[in-house]
């Protein structure tokens, strides 16, 4: 598995395209929240990293998808699957390689922003400091935001060999989990009913719960939960072309 992590951070590391999507989301990052007056952290008027954490889920929607999109389609395209299968490796292994690999990545791409908070501070009067508690706990809800994200990114990459499609599927799975069950709970039938209970079924719920700087272990499991559940689809999709290929 490790071997698979290493790999699959070196290919993306040793495409122009893996280059152009961190600096695309790190400029893209900077624009909106030092350039774009609706949005800038300095216009805020008072101490707080709070507009990155509003504006993340939309960053991520888009970066992520790129950040997957390669990792079973590529090796459907180019017929190294096949090489795959016959390595002394479990398809949990694979998957795991391949999943962490991204995680690994999403968290560098997050780790220049880290410095928003240092010219935030930089910024303030001498009496006035950062709620670093609650920036803490905030970064966690975006770590596993990225990682729920990630996982229906890899699962999205095993249904196809194209590339795009996969970044299309997993933008379109994305935004489905994170806004769909908000915008269904809306409903008027669910009004005063299941509206609550509607909202707690997708990711944006759980994520602006985690964005409070307090981190709960329900939204936590939560997050577990969608992780393993699009891993799990990414592991019956691998037996299935595994099937097909050998049986």
């Amino acid at each position: 598995m490790r071997a698979i992590l290493v790999k699959e951070i070196n290919q993306f590391l040793s495409h122009l395209v893996g280059y152009i999507s961190l600096i695309i989301f790190w400029v893209v990052c900077a624009l909106f929240l030092f350039i774009f007056p609706d949005t800038s952290l300095l216009n805020a008027g008072y101490a707080t990293l709070d507009e990155l954490f509003i504006l993340a889920p939309w960053f991520f929607l888009f970066f992520i998808p790129a950040l997957t999109m390669r990792s079973f389609a590529e090796e459907y395209r180019s017929g190294t699957m096949e090489l795959l299968f016959t390595k002394p490796l479990t398809h949990a292994q694979i998957i795991l390689g391949k999943y962490l690999a991204c995680v690994v990545l999403m968290i560098i791409a997050l780790l220049p922003t880290l410095m928003y908070a240092f010219t935030i501070r930089h910024f303030t009067d001498p009496g006035v400091s950062l709620d670093w508690g609650g920036i803490v706990g905030s970064y966690i809800g975006l770590i596993l935001l990225g990682s729920a994200f990630t996982a229906i990114g890899i699962w999205t990459s095993s249904l196809t060999a194209n590339t795009v499609v996969a970044f299309l599927l997993a933008l379109f799975v994305g935004f489905l989990f994170y806004f769909g069950f908000d915008a269904l709970s809306r409903l008027p039938a669910w009004q005063g009913t299941l509206d609550y209970y509607v909202q707690m079924i997708g990711i944006q719920f759980h994520y602006q719960s985690i964005s409070r700087g307090v981190v709960d272990t329900r939204d936590v499991i939560y997050f577990l939960s969608v992780i393993f559940f699009f891993l799990y689809l990414t592991a019956l999709n691998l037996k299935y072309r595994f099937t097909e290929l050998h049986g």
